[in-house]
């Protein structure tokens, strides 16, 4: 079985960028006050600085630790973790000058961060607390002493590196957030299709229930009346064709019985493992009694191990109604083949039809829709649908040389063998 791939909530994967940021920011202002000491440009509470960055570096070690483990990443958990930069960045400004700071434009980006990724109400908290911040700067803060020929430079140098940094941050973050939009709405999209094909399966498996229990009395009455016909009428030509009947009717009592069977089967998780060219010669094998006026070649093109696999019975019954749509289009000469590699195994059968015409190549496949006189539209849905559960795909493509190419593609081992 395909190992299912684990998504991350948008919450969790939004507190990982922000931790990754954080060490980003971590870093670049670790070395702006490394350099500024070792070069001594600014008198500056040093020990004060180094414990505000020491907080930030637990606070992202602290993070990166807590988000290894399962406990779900809440809303207001990464609320709060936004709180915590704006109170660490307003430490900083606080020992470097206060409002006068040109990096003082980087309450912007824990901001911005809260407007894209949350809540209203945790955007406006967020923003109070920026504000409150810094208000308080403008008043309080250990004044940045330069000397008054490098000051206007500095001042100029830090708004520009301020705004780098910023754009930078806001850039990265809104890209990602831009693309785990996209992400989920193509989530969304597949699972109201995935949603809308289950309501249509149950509804032609509520129909199919129903008219497999009301078959059940018309089937055993037409073999009890051809019996006596057979007994009554002595004309070998009637005859012959009475045996026919009587083989058509006995098929119909055998399949009803096995869709109970299967049912059974299906409720009870119980799976066969077998070769794949066991399962298929069983199938084409049982599909030939159907239609006895068909004829075919397989061909088997896979080289090294057969693969094995455990079919559900419903993939069984989708490989037959692939087969019986390539016989209704030409019922001669039918061509199999089955090939594999390390990864995947494919069946395909092509028939000398007509082919698939472009204009409504995509209608095939959908309920209810049909290219033939008769039938009801639902072979092609339901045996897509069969295959899907199982891992695979089902394509159908015009053949170069005329006739459809029906591809059925199942994983090397195929969903049901996982209750083995």
């Amino acid at each position: 079985m395909l190992a299912p791939v684990q998504l991350l909530s948008a919450t969790r994967q939004n507190l990982w960028r922000l931790t990754f940021i954080r060490t980003l920011v971590l870093a670049a202002q670790a070395g702006s006050v490394g350099l500024a000491y070792w070069f001594n440009l600014l008198p500056l509470p040093w020990f004060q600085l180094a414990a505000t960055l020491g907080c930030s570096m637990l606070l992202c070690a602290f993070t990166a630790i807590r988000l290894r483990t399962s406990w779900p990443v809440t809303e207001l958990e990464y609320a709060v973790q936004l709180a915590c930069d704006l109170f660490i960045h307003s430490a900083l400004l606080y020992f470097s000058g206060g409002s006068t700071n040109p990096f003082v434009s980087y309450y912007l980006v824990p901001l911005t961060i809260a407007a894209v990724t949350l809540p209203w109400r945790f955007s406006v908290i967020l923003s109070g607390i920026a504000l409150a911040m810094y208000t308080l700067l403008l008043a309080q803060f250990y004044p940045l002493e330069t000397f008054p020929m490098y000051r206007e430079k500095m001042q100029i140098y830090g708004m520009w590196l301020s705004f780098a940094l910023a754009a930078a941050v806001i850039t990265f973050f809104a890209a990602r957030m831009a693309e785990e939009l996209r992400r989920q709405e193509e989530l969304r999209a597949i699972r109201r299709e995935e949603g809308l094909r289950d309501q249509q399966l149950l509804a032609v498996a509520t129909q199919a229930a129903g008219a497999a229990h009301e078959l059940g009395t018309p089937l055993a009455t037409m073999s009890v009346l051809l019996k006596e016909m057979q007994q009554d009428h002595h004309d070998p030509l009637l005859q012959d064709d009475l045996r026919v009947l009587q083989d058509q009717v006995k098929l119909c009592k055998e399949s009803l019985q096995q869709l109970v069977r299967a049912a059974e089967a299906n409720r009870r998780l119980a799976v066969e493992m077998q070769d794949v060219s066991a399962w298929l010669n069983e199938a084409l094998n049982r599909w030939h009694l159907m239609r006895p006026e068909a004829t075919y070649r397989l061909q088997r093109l896979g080289l090294g191990e057969e693969p094995r696999l455990a079919p559900p019975p419903d993939l069984t019954q989708a490989l037959l109604n692939l087969l019986n749509n390539a016989a209704d289009a030409c019922p001669e000469g039918l061509e199999v083949t089955l090939n594999w590699d390390a990864f995947e195994l494919t069946i395909s059968i092509r028939d000398h039809g007509a082919g698939v015409p472009l204009a409504i190549a995509e209608q095939i496949g959908k309920p209810f829709f049909t290219t033939k006189g008769k039938g009801f539209g639902l072979g092609l849905f339901l045996s897509k649908a069969s295959v899907t559960r199982a891992g695979g795909s089902v394509k159908l493509y015009s053949h170069e040389e005329g006739g459809t190419l029906t591809e059925l593609r199942l994983p090397r081992v195929a969903r049901g063998d996982e209750h083995e």
